[in-house]
């Protein structure tokens, strides 16, 4: 898989991956409203499996390299999510604060969102944000999403939806 905006390159995920995404989910400003930072080793030996499945899966996070310096600069893709006892493909989108209002959330959220119903013929996708993420919730906006109604979630925190068909898009 391979998705290349102006400045960014989604792409399948790689062995030599592991380290740097490890890093971006064990920081705390990264993972604030995501449920706290992961264990670094962890998240990297479950990175290095991931990337050894063969064919790589459809649906799944990717590692976003910035065009300009190579580095893996965030991770953002599908994943599946129930809410409300509905099945449901989630656009998660996280970067690393060094790149923070840059607006490569939002190019990579809206390069996987038209992935998500050119290439893979989805009819929906939805964000979950916490309400106290003001940027998150301008990335949903800016890329189509709405508003469609606040969730319960199994953690006991109340999350906001936000939706887009592929008809309205």
């Amino acid at each position: 898989m391979q998705i290349e905006t102006e400045r960014l390159l989604l792409r399948s995920l790689r062995t030599d991956d592991a380290q740097a995404l490890a890093t971006l989910w064990a920081d705390p400003k990264v993972t604030q409203y995501m449920g706290g930072p992961r264990d670094r080793e962890k998240s990297r030996q479950g990175f290095e499996e991931d990337a050894e499945l063969s064919p790589p899966p459809e649906i799944d996070l990717w590692p976003v390299v910035e065009k300009a310096s190579a580095q893996i600069i965030g991770h953002c893709g599908l994943i599946d999510k129930e809410v409300d006892g509905q099945a449901e493909f989630e656009l998660v989108y996280v970067f690393a604060p060094s790149v923070w209002g840059k607006g490569y959330a939002t190019e990579a959220a809206s390069a996987v969102k038209n992935y998500a119903f050119e290439e893979l013929g989805l009819e929906r996708i939805v964000s979950l944000v916490d309400p106290r993420n003001a940027a998150s919730e301008r990335v949903a906006i800016k890329i189509g999403m709405q508003f469609e109604k606040e969730t319960l979630r199994p953690s006991g925190k109340t999350l906001r939806v936000y939706a887009l068909h592929a008809s309205d898009d």
